[in-house]
């Protein structure tokens, strides 16, 4: 059942992990319900890998493109530096605040749920707001910019947030277009989930057994394909439809797991 569990669990992060509903808190609370645990919570954070080899697939040209243009093009320059100074607030705060994100925010779904529905009442007001960007090209913002756009990202270490969520609503506020913070988003995440992996193998690297890296591997290979089919098709279901679908599916999700906690506890 474990590995069943870990299977559904991959499928689901890769499908919410590049959409503004938390893919951390859909896990927690799925977890929560089908009664599957990890050692030091390690599950929700090890899988991401996959998704982010998704991102790698789909921008793997635009990847090489940057990194071989990097000595050449000034261009290529300010974006990477964009992105290393986007992810520093997420690496210190992360840092610091990880045993205290680990123990207490990942073991309270009641908390997870009401921030779930609070944020998709805020997705709401912001897609009904009418912006007037700035900023079209993600590979362009100012390096301010950049630095605000990461200190948003780490609200997400309150589970129910969501990371491309707080990203792109903190985006779009300070006067970005809708897709090229999606894209900006994408990009951020690279980073951002690889040290949060790597720091979650570092600290439990003595305590996961055979059973917990057979469950990763399992939700990884899970993550991985469901991510491929979110990212290729969220950019353009944004520019047509915005985030209120995704503001009500949270609200919904909150309200549902609420429900399950009074119910089955």
């Amino acid at each position: 059942m474990d590995f069943f569990s870990a299977l559904i669990l991959g499928l689901l992060e890769g499908l919410t992990e590049f959409i503004p509903v938390s893919s951390t808190a859909h896990l927690l609370l799925a977890s929560h319900f089908l009664g599957f645990k990890s050692t030091g919570n390690t599950f929700p954070v090890l899988i991401q890998l996959g998704a982010i080899l998704a991102i790698l697939l789909v921008y793997f040209r635009k990847l090489i493109d940057i990194a071989l243009t990097l000595p050449s093009s000034d261009r290529s320059r300010w974006f990477a530096l964009s992105i290393l100074i986007g992810f520093l607030p997420a690496a210190v705060i992360g840092a610091i605040a990880h045993d205290f994100i680990k123990t207490v925010l990942f073991e309270s779904p009641v908390l997870i749920c009401y921030v779930l529905i609070a944020g998709g009442i805020v997705l709401l007001a912001v897609d009904k707001m009418k912006f007037q960007p700035k900023y079209f090209d993600a590979m362009a913002y100012p390096l301010p910019l950049a630095f605000k756009i990461g200190l948003c990202q780490c609200l997400a270490m309150i589970p129910g947030t969501s990371r491309s969520g707080a990203t792109i609503v903190g985006a779009l506020l300070m006067g970005t277009d809708k897709r090229s913070a999606a894209e900006f988003s994408f990009f951020l995440a690279m980073p951002t989930m690889v040290g949060a992996f790597t720091l979650d193998l570092y600290k439990y690297r003595n305590d996961l057994n055979m059973d917990d890296m057979t469950n990763v591997a399992i939700g990884f290979v899970a993550a991985f394909v469901a991510g491929l089919v979110v990212v290729r098709s969220l950019l353009a279901f944004v520019s047509r439809r915005g985030y209120a679908p995704f503001a009500w599916w949270r609200i919904i999700v909150g309200t549902a797991g609420l429900a399950g906690l009074y119910v089955w506890g």
